[in-house]
């Protein structure tokens, strides 16, 4: 039996919870980055993951968990 999650978006979360880890508490980047590691552990492909993110306020945290987002992805930004 395979999972509902698949193994991009647990390895992006994987990736985005290290950043967070190592970014400032309370800052833009840790926010980013904690915003698509959860967003990647609990969606079950890219494009859920990406719709999910858009959904993030304040804007200034969707802008940079999106390009954050994308830069893990491989995605064109």
């Amino acid at each position: 039996m395979t999972s509902p999650l698949s193994r991009d978006n647990l390895d992006l979360a994987t990736s985005a919870q290290e950043m967070a880890d190592n970014a400032p508490a309370g800052s833009l980047r840790h926010a980013a980055a904690a915003s698509v590691a959860i967003t990647c552990a609990t969606t079950r492909d890219n494009d859920h993951a990406r719709s999910t993110l858009d959904g993030i306020a304040p804007d200034e945290v969707r802008l940079a968990a999106l390009a954050l987002f994308d830069q893990l992805s491989g995605r064109a930004g």
